[in-house]
């Protein structure tokens, strides 16, 4: 989500190297831990990592609420990116399932 970088990039100084580095990895883990899974050789390991994944996706949306409540971006904005995170994290979990049940 290129979005967070963004948005982290109008950060105060002072949230580089904590929040802001934070969200980063968050959002960056993501899909990171989707592809690692795919990377592994059973559906058992996938589905663990699509769980960090989602994990990840939940921690993100924490971190924009805060974001949200520091008021270092617009509550539109925000409530776009959750919109789409929340999507993202429903995709996920669908899938784990689907892995789930094939097993």
């Amino acid at each position: 989500m290129k979005q967070i970088y963004l948005i982290t990039e109008s950060f105060p100084k002072s949230q580089l190297y904590s929040l802001a580095n934070q969200m980063q990895r968050s959002v960056v883990s993501i899909p990171s831990n989707i592809a690692e899974g795919a990377g592994r050789s059973s559906d058992k390991e996938f589905s663990r990592f699509l769980d960090i994944a989602n994990g990840s996706a939940f921690e993100l949306e924490t971190q924009l609420f805060l974001t949200m409540d520091l008021g270092y971006a617009t509550s539109e904005v925000l409530n776009q990116i959750i919109s789409e995170l929340k999507e993202i994290q429903k995709m996920i979990y669908r899938f784990r399932l689907s892995l789930e049940s094939k097993s």
